[in-house]
């Protein structure tokens, strides 16, 4: 654009010609994707795709698989895909402990851990199971119980039989906006009191931490999101 004389700068030509800009500039902030891989079929997966999240994205994959093979899955096909470099890559899974491999799935859960922090891969764990989460939305507890204690304290909260019906991709769905809507839950206490639960422990071995949920780690980063 050709410069004005000050002596024009008044006349009506040279205000529309002052008025113009050379160019426009447009940005638009590029969408956060998040890519959930889990462990479970319906209930974590679910879970996750229900945060109703604006400027963000979330894929979910329900991998039924052992903790060490899952996360060397998420290595091999999902952090060396170029794609995905630009993404933040979580693993969720739990310990659901099984009486009779304790030994074995102390090892395998350890070791999961370990190789995903290795690999810039972060982890949402449960000891002993994902519920754990739902259930801190409601009260703090320091009890070592198993998957199906918690599904017992979940259908006292939620009146309905957790076991049978939990687990179903319908009931899943609904999780979210259950605990969102529910007087009695509230998210922030969940937060407060897995963080607790975390720091009481942090000193012993991943596998020892019970109960205990790094859920609220992933939940933190996606309300931000909201």
């Amino acid at each position: 654009m050709k410069p004005v004389k000050k002596t024009d700068q008044e006349k009506a030509w040279a205000k529309r010609t002052l008025g113009k800009k050379a160019y426009q500039e447009y940005s638009r902030e590029q969408a956060k994707v998040f890519l959930i891989i889990c462990e479970g079929m319906n209930t974590e997966p679910l879970y996750f795709k229900a945060f109703p999240l604006g400027n963000a994205k979330v894929d979910s994959y329900g991998l039924g698989s052992s903790k060490t093979a899952l996360v060397e899955y998420v290595i091999q096909n999902v952090v060396s895909d170029r794609n995905n470099t630009d993404k933040e890559i979580w693993v969720v899974f739990d310990f659901d402990i099984k009486p009779d491999q304790v030994e074995q799935q102390k090892e395998d859960y350890n070791r999961a851990i370990e190789l995903a922090a290795n690999k810039g891969i972060k982890v949402a764990y449960s000891n002993d199971s994902f519920e754990l989460w739902f259930l801190l939305h409601y009260q703090y507890l320091e009890l070592k119980w198993t998957r199906h204690q918690y599904y017992q304290k979940l259908e006292e909260w939620w009146e309905c039989n957790y076991e049978k019906e939990g687990k179903k991709s319908e009931f899943c769905r609904k999780i979210y906006q259950k605990l969102k809507d529910d007087p009695r839950a509230d998210q922030t206490e969940a937060l407060n009191r897995a963080s607790r639960l975390f720091e009481q422990q942090a000193e012993v071995s991943f596998a020892e931490r019970n109960p205990c949920t790094t859920v609220y780690d992933l939940v933190k980063a996606l309300n931000e999101y909201l």
